[in-house]
């Protein structure tokens, strides 16, 4: 059965915020509230390096270090590298932060101390470890820099979960992981050591959503096809807390440092009448824009279309919603940025997105681009690893 990517949905109501079920929560006024069935305009025009810093890495191109240049994550010395889940090759590409080719790490297999498959990999440079998300074999495996094996644990035990989605480097101890399948607690802080769940983090709701279609094929019916509109930000590390979206609540909430929860974006119209369902996603945050969209959760299985989407953002110092472009400002044309393209890192780097290499080349030749693209441009060539473009906070 295929994964059936939810959207996370972006929601409050302060009623259905009570019902934390033990949870603690914070409360003021800080939080926006969004109408999911508004359709925001004007439509702003806005340049990426006007309110994030950019930083740009050119992947090193050898005989050993050809790849599509997925990353899994970044830290203040290395980058892992990957390529597309669906070629499952098990190679990890080690980078330093220059883009220069270190190593190639692949423990592919079916042995206690290999993986079966790579979902996703979180960067612990301070013990020199990573922890890899085996979503198949349903465990994370836990290798030094070099890939010898370290230790090896179960997703959560006793529970309906699946397995976790999204996983996150939070502390020395721990990680921050979310299961989206779980219908009662799906955030959770786990031990780095082994698994064990240190801290459950309920978000408040009435019952458990998803975002996605599916349908039954083949006699009795044994054949099950599932589609989504794709990946979607459940944890996403800002301002030094956590942004935590689960589809389920009318509440995004910001997970402070003392544990506690506080109200961040508040919905409305509430999910749960809603058929179909209107659901609402964080795309990129910034000091002062929140880029956002709407997912309707409906799928024509004939013209195999469907996931409407509505795009807008949250400006926080004129406090107004509006729809949005946003610009490259590194090249001379008006070279759109998708935010929808954007990957979560780490509290330093909000996002990356990746530039191929044969589209800077020629952008190169058409006098399209400037400053340290255009640098890097005139080395690559046509089958150059991309580009790794890092969305940063300003500083």
């Amino acid at each position: 059965m295929k994964r059936i990517n939810t959207i996370l949905v972006i929601i409050l109501s302060l009623a259905v915020a009570a019902e934390s079920k033990g949870q603690k929560q914070t409360g003021n006024n800080e939080f926006i509230t969004v109408d999911v069935i508004k359709n925001y305009s004007p439509q702003k025009k806005l340049i990426l390096q006007d309110f994030m810093d950019v930083e740009y890495i050119a992947l090193e191109t050898n005989d050993n270090f050809i790849n599509q240049g997925v990353v899994l994550d970044i830290g203040k010395e290395l980058m892992l590298v990957k390529n597309e889940n669906r070629i499952n090759d098990g190679n990890i590409y080690v980078y330093n932060r220059t883009g220069k080719a270190i190593r190639k790490i692949n423990r592919k297999g079916q042995g206690g101390e290999e993986y079966i498959s790579i979902f996703s990999i979180t960067l612990d440079e301070e013990s020199e470890e990573m922890f890899i998300n085996d979503i198949l074999g349903k465990k994370i495996v836990v290798y030094d820099l070099y890939g010898n094996f370290k230790r090896s644990f179960k997703h959560k035990k006793g529970t309906n979960s699946q397995f976790y989605t999204d996983i996150f480097n939070y502390d020395k101890y721990h990680l921050i992981c979310y299961d989206e399948y779980n219908e009662e607690v799906a955030f959770v802080l786990i031990s780095k050591q082994d698994g064990r769940i240190t801290r459950e983090i309920k978000i408040p709701f009435k019952e458990k959503k998803f975002l996605g279609q599916i349908k039954k094929e083949g006699n009795n019916s044994q054949s099950i096809i599932g589609v989504g509109p794709g990946p979607y930000r459940s944890i996403i590390p800002f301002n030094g807390n956590w942004i935590l979206s689960e589809l389920s609540s009318d509440t995004v909430y910001s997970f402070l440092k003392d544990y506690s929860l506080r109200p961040f974006i508040v919905r409305t119209p509430s999910i749960h009448p809603m058929d179909p369902g209107v659901f609402l996603t964080i795309r990129l945050l910034s000091d002062r824009y929140y880029f956002m969209e709407t997912i309707k959760n409906v799928y024509n299985w004939n013209t195999q279309d469907g996931f409407p989407k509505t795009y807008f953002m949250y400006d926080t110092k004129e406090k107004s919603f509006s729809g949005y472009t946003v610009y490259n400002g590194d090249f001379t044309t008006k070279k759109e940025i998708y935010m929808s393209a954007t990957k979560p890192v780490n509290h330093e780097i909000e996002s990356w997105y990746p530039l191929e290499a044969y589209k800077l080349v020629e952008s190169y030749k058409k006098g399209e681009l400037k400053g340290k693209l255009k640098e890097i441009a005139a080395k690559l060539d046509e089958d150059s690893n991309p580009v790794i473009m890092l969305i940063k906070h300003k500083k």
